[in-house]
């Protein structure tokens, strides 16, 4: 079992938890999240950082985290090993729910269930509103009425 560690701007690191947690509600061993606190120093979130992947206590772990270049990934990109601990940048919820799905897979494949997923969520969805659907030849009524 892999373990996934959350680190994102506050608070957006824990409200990802919270919907892991609403969606799997028995996926709490495992998952932690680590919000990164404006003002904080990177020394100081680096050590704390550290001290929530060591309590998963799990020997291999996937990083998600929000923003390449930001804090939490300069953070996470000194925590990860790249052996033990694969660092994801560029989180999404689809993303997240799909490794948390996946943790049992080898560390590499849960990395690529956790990019398919991302991708893969990430869609331009049809919008039917009346406005935007074609008229009807016969239609009496020439306005589109909206509530």
């Amino acid at each position: 079992m892999n373990g996934i560690l959350i680190i994102a701007h506050a608070p957006l690191a824990s409200a990802f938890l919270q919907c892991v947690r609403h969606v799997f509600p028995d996926s709490d061993a495992g998952v932690a999240a680590f919000d990164v606190q404006p003002q904080t120093p990177p020394e100081e979130t680096l050590a704390q950082a550290s001290l929530v992947l060591k309590q998963l206590g799990l020997p291999q772990a996937l990083v998600l985290t929000d923003i390449f270049g930001a804090t939490p990934c300069n953070v996470a990109q000194k925590l990860a090993d790249g052996i033990n601990t694969k660092l994801v940048t560029g989180m999404n919820l689809p993303m997240l729910l799909r490794a948390v799905c996946y943790r049992h897979e080898a560390l590499d494949t849960l990395v690529a269930r956790a990019l398919a997923g991302a991708s893969q969520g990430v869609m331009q969805v049809a919008v039917t509103a009346p406005q935007n659907q074609v008229q009807r030849i016969n239609d009496q009524d020439p306005h589109d009425h909206q509530q």
